[in-house]
């Protein structure tokens, strides 16, 4: 029996279509994909929160000299009191998955402790909630084109400006989303 397509490691771009406000123009890096279901974690939907405020919240000592430009985002609407933090692989931390050579998921207080004393990933990410879909779900999304896919890579990630991203990520497989509407086939 063959198996079905993994997306772990691609961009989920919503199509302008979208209109679930959780998801309205996201792109989500999955994170796992299998026969259970996928994780996703949204790359460009700011979290009304900093860093710091996590970090006080958590009662986590901060360096005098601590950089607050590690961006946190709104990772999805599920549990979005948990913390991930998506990253440059690095350190071993107690709870990680790797994603690619050059991403990784963390879930544990220790990357946290490490990014607030400044020793943490090269680069990374902190994202509020996740997205998930249960078994067969997002494959059945794929095929109502809620979603386009695209690979996923470090610049996109953790260097392109949160408000390109959702353009970006359709430009890699030469879509320019801002054609696409949602009246399409609607005549």
């Amino acid at each position: 029996m063959k198996q079905p397509q993994s997306f772990t490691n691609q961009l989920l771009v919503a199509m302008p279509h979208m209109v679930d406000p959780n998801f309205h123009q996201t792109v989500t890096l999955l994170c796992q994909h299998d026969q259970k279901g996928a994780l996703g974690i949204i790359i460009n939907r700011p979290a009304n929160i900093k860093a710091q405020d996590i970090f006080q919240q958590m009662d986590i000592t901060l360096t005098q000299d601590f950089s607050n430009n590690i961006p946190v985002y709104a990772g999805g609407p599920v549990q979005p009191d948990r913390g991930f933090v998506l990253h440059t692989p690095s350190a071993d931390w107690d709870s990680s998955l790797i994603i690619s050579d050059y991403v990784a998921l963390t879930t544990s207080r220790d990357i946290l402790e490490a990014i607030a004393l400044n020793e943490g990933p090269k680069k990374a990410l902190i994202a509020l909630g996740y997205s998930g879909w249960g078994e067969n779900q997002l494959e059945q999304e794929m095929i109502a084109n809620t979603w386009l896919n695209t690979p996923s890579n470090q610049a996109l990630l953790f260097d392109t400006p949160i408000n390109q991203r959702w353009q970006k990520a359709a430009e890699q497989i030469g879509v320019d989303i801002s054609l696409l509407t949602s009246t399409a086939g609607h005549g």
